[in-house]
């Protein structure tokens, strides 16, 4: 299963390498690596720890906001501005987890979610965040004075750099022995306990390396897309980013890269899908589907959760499981 895996990811790694010359454009697919990069942060906190928060957007948009101050009111490099966002997700989730992790289940939730939206209101309001139009115009600049990423090429290579070492920090944390005390939580909280394990203060640095990832997804993104927006940081991006996890596969690491790339893909081109089933089948209403990229996304959810209760990726490891089961 181990050599399946590598050659997967191998292949996906080249797959992302080649994407520009295949005649993908590099901004989308740099759109999808960064909410990738949110969605394996997320499944770090949910499907390794069991902990659902509702307040991730705010570690997203908070650090998205912080990176495009940093880059265009203070005039800084990007990768300070990286930098920033960062630390800034990670700071946030120092504060929301040590209030949080006090309660357990839907409690949790909850304080997740109210400080997520107290984080809202503050975008909304607060000067220098723009407001309802968000921050704009977030100038790109030249990475360590040298890389020059207005270049879309540029910027696509240097985002994919990004996103594969945090993935690889990931994927070292599931599988360190820090990560397995992190599944020994979720699977039997007491007993770790019993073991002598200060399982707070697991669950407190788990959040912590969630939140600081999200902020690097939305620091990442307010880099490539040139703006930070309310949208970013408003509760449906967390339920966005549970949407990508369930999809995709809960607790695998793979999962979340391939719910997020069915989520985002459904948002942009649904409406292209609906056109073509239109002239296939003459029916009108599939010209309206662009416009219905709600119900479509929540019907698949439906779907998943009825057909493929592991998820996309959870449903094909068990598959090949199975096989070798049998084969054995």
């Amino acid at each position: 299963m181990k050599k399946i895996s590598l050659v997967v990811y191998a292949a996906l790694l080249l797959a992302l390498v080649a994407a520009p010359f295949m005649g993908l454009y590099p901004v989308f697919v740099m759109k999808v690596m960064c909410f990738a990069l949110f969605a394996c942060a997320f499944n770090l906190l949910l499907g390794y720890t069991g902990m659902l928060s509702f307040g991730h957007a705010a570690f997203l948009g908070g650090s998205a906001y912080v990176t495009g101050h940093v880059i265009k009111i203070w005039g800084l490099t990007p990768e300070i501005g990286l930098l920033a966002g960062t630390l800034f997700g990670a700071a946030l989730g120092l504060v929301f987890g040590w209030l949080a992790i006090r309660r357990q289940g839907i409690y949790f939730s909850m304080i997740t979610l109210a400080l997520a939206q107290m984080m809202y209101f503050v975008a909304l309001q607060a000067p220098f965040t723009g407001g309802e139009d968000g921050l704009q115009s977030v100038p790109r600049g030249k990475l360590f004075g040298l890389i020059d990423l207005r270049n879309d090429l540029t910027m696509y290579y240097v985002a994919l750099v990004v996103v594969v070492a945090a993935f690889l920090l990931i994927a070292r944390t599931v599988h360190s022995p820090f990560g397995q005390v992190l599944k020994g939580i979720k699977e039997n909280e007491p007993r770790a306990i019993s073991l002598g394990y200060d399982v707070n203060r697991f669950k407190l640095l788990a959040f912590v390396i969630s939140a600081a990832l999200s902020g690097l997804a939305g620091s990442l993104k307010t880099l490539v897309l040139g703006f930070a927006s309310l949208s970013d940081v408003h509760w449906t991006a967390s339920g966005q980013v549970i949407l990508m996890t369930l999809v995709g596969g809960l607790g695998t690491l793979s999962g979340p890269l391939v719910g997020s790339a069915v989520v985002v893909l459904l948002e942009n081109k649904i409406g292209d899908l609906g056109n073509f089933l239109a002239r296939v089948t003459s029916i009108d209403w599939f010209n309206t589907l662009g416009e219905s990229v709600t119900m479509v996304t929540g019907l698949i959810f439906v779907i998943c959760v009825l057909a493929f209760r592991k998820g996309i990726m959870g449903e094909i490891i068990a598959f090949i499981d199975r096989r070798r089961g049998r084969s054995a």
